[in-house]
């Protein structure tokens, strides 16, 4: 396979991590202006967008960065030695202004200001439970998966995880991020903000020693850089 540079990796999580926010947050605008007041169906309209694209953009990035889109996800695979420690910094920092982007992007879409900050409380101790708890399943999803499959159960499981958590499954600090300047369904108001990132890094971290403990049963390598990434990054 041919290795694709440190540029090429940080452009795809940028990218990748960007449209992602686009359609978590458009399709959460698109639901409620249709549902008509009702939450439910904005939500499942908000999942099922969230589920499809999520699992097309793993496909379609996972050969060039490996698709992370979530710095949590990137701290882990640089514990683990699947993401050169030198990449950490500039990958969280391209998937957080890609997170951003991708929310000024929604509202360019739907006509509506740009630039916005979230008054969306999410609060207390039943959401920073399930953040943690969305975040360890995430993350224990992505590293016990068989290689082939990581596209469709990372995908699976976010969309069960907006339904079986008391937060809808941010499950990523990025996410955060740009849902921190998105005053629409998909918002987080900034003083909510470091609660939910602080449980979500607590989970990764849950997972990662979950995962240590079932070392020696048979797991693929996935959602790394490159197959390359441990010589070449």
């Amino acid at each position: 396979m041919r290795e694709v540079n440190a540029s090429r990796k940080l452009l795809g999580e940028w990218l990748g991590t960007g449209l992602l926010l686009a359609i978590v947050i458009g399709s959460g605008i698109m639901g409620e202006r249709l549902a008509g007041g009702n939450v439910a169906i904005a939500l499942l309209a908000n999942t099922l967008a969230t589920v499809g694209g999520l699992y097309a953009l793993i496909e379609v990035f996972g050969p060039i960065s490996g698709a992370h889109f979530n710095p949590a996800v990137s701290l882990v695979m640089a514990a683990r030695g699947a993401l050169s420690w030198r990449l950490l910094v500039p990958y969280i920092a391209a998937q957080l202004l890609g997170a951003v982007s991708g929310a000024w992007l929604a509202h360019a879409m739907f006509d509506m200001r740009i630039v916005q900050v979230s008054t969306h409380v999410r609060s207390g101790s039943g959401q920073w439970i399930a953040e943690a708890v969305a975040t360890f399943g995430l993350l224990l999803v992505i590293l016990r998966a068989p290689s082939a499959r990581v596209a469709a159960m990372v995908a699976s499981y976010i969309g069960a995880a907006y339904w079986f958590t008391a937060s809808t499954s941010f499950a990523n600090p990025a996410a955060v991020a740009g849902r921190m300047f998105s005053d629409s369904f998909a918002g987080i108001a900034p003083s909510s903000a470091p609660a939910f990132v602080a449980a979500e890094l607590l989970g990764a971290g849950l997972a990662l020693g979950v995962h240590r403990l079932f070392e020696g049963a048979p797991v693929a390598p996935q959602l790394q850089p490159s197959a390359n990434e441990s010589n070449h990054a």
